[in-house]
């Protein structure tokens, strides 16, 4: 049975149509994440999964009920949101067990729950400050404690990690991870961090004005990207997308980058014949644009070795970005920090051509 059942489910404002048929389904213990740039639709679409919002149609079902009629409270959910939504009047503990005195649960198990709770989250010693009290990321798990002790069929969060500093967010992404491998809980995790995306999810969906571009596993996302706007949208940096000419060659089908002599010709995968002597685009990770030495794993005759100048240096420490000037258009490559690129020169790089993806260049569609 589905833990949760997306289905044609519109929303609109007024005549701003916000959401145009999702259709998705997620089985128990999955970690979904919803991704996308702002005003995509992906806290409305969340918001009407929780009750908050009414869909203007289609359907919503969570452990197999249909629960379009059904308010929040009784929906077996748990929201965790980005403001945290703390009562600063009150404790930790009280803000914990909240909710559960609404429901009449008994103190003994009020007690044991919150026991539980805050030694998975390690915050047993915060539990009598006010939220005032505690750092951003503490808050951030007292909101968290606050949705475990329910122990419901579902978890939402809304961008949980958006209002924390760039370490905090690291670790409390790593927490969250942890955290769901211990419990096997289902959740549906909104963001906009596509790295966020990359480490917490079993599937993404990807999102783009009201409609679900993509919906996979981390792994197909980034490397089999559906269109044009998944490919420059995840990764950072995102995917090299660059314009590209199919040619017949006596070794197969390649993609000419450039004019004449001086064009780059890599191989392409099989099944595109049918695009020879058409435009495409040609999308491939920065990862795969390196220096002659490193080794691409096991397919050394997947590796070509192209000549590029150099037209732009940004060191990052771990490792060295650099922009270079392929055909018409600029390319993104990663090189070892140890290399000492001087702009303007020409260098030569290893491509890993196993990797490339082929795009439509009229509808952005993947062709291979």
């Amino acid at each position: 049975m589905s833990a949760l059942t997306v289905r044609d489910v519109q929303k609109r404002f007024g005549s701003v149509e916000v959401l145009k048929g999702i259709n998705l389904e997620m089985g128990s213990g999955e970690f979904t994440v919803l991704v996308g740039p702002s005003g995509c639709g992906k806290s409305t679409l969340l918001n009407i999964i929780a009750g908050l919002e009414r869909q203007s149609s289609g359907s919503i079902q969570i452990g197999g009920r249909v629960v379009d009629d059904v308010p929040p409270k009784d929906r077996d959910i748990a929201m965790v949101f980005q403001s945290y939504a703390l009562y600063p009047s009150m404790t930790v503990r009280q803000n914990i067990t909240f909710g559960m005195e609404c429901r009449n649960v008994p103190r003994p198990k009020r007690d044991e729950a919150v026991a539980r709770v805050a030694k998975l989250l390690q915050i047993d010693a915060l539990l009598d400050r006010k939220p005032s009290q505690l750092s951003g990321g503490q808050r951030q798990r007292v909101a968290m404690g606050r949705a475990l002790v329910r122990d419901p069929l579902l978890f939402l969060f809304d961008e949980p990690l958006s209002n924390l500093d760039a370490q905090l967010r690291v670790e409390m992404r790593m927490e969250i991870k942890q955290l769901h491998q211990r419990l096997g809980s289902t959740i549906v995790y909104v963001t906009h961090d596509q790295i966020e995306a990359m480490t917490l999810a079993t599937r993404i969906a990807v999102m783009r004005q009201g409609v679900v571009q993509q919906f996979a596993d981390p792994e197909t996302v980034y490397n089999r990207p559906a269109n044009l706007f998944v490919a420059r949208f995840m990764g950072a940096p995102p995917m090299n997308t660059l314009s590209a000419r199919l040619e017949a060659t006596a070794e197969g089908t390649v993609a000419a980058i450039g004019q004449g002599e001086a064009a780059i010709r890599l191989p392409v995968p099989a099944g595109t014949e049918g695009w020879i002597g058409r435009e495409v685009v040609l999308g491939i990770r920065p990862e795969c644009i390196a220096e002659p030495t490193r080794h691409f794993s096991d397919a050394p005759d997947a590796v070509l070795t192209i000549a590029a100048p150099v037209e732009m240096i940004e060191p990052t420490g771990a490792e060295t970005i650099v922009v270079l000037r392929i055909g018409d258009d600029r390319a993104l490559g990663r090189v070892s920090p140890d290399l000492r690129h001087r702009l303007g020169e020409t260098a030569r790089f290893a491509v890993d051509t196993r990797k490339i993806s082929l795009f439509d260049p009229a509808t952005g569609d993947r062709i291979a």
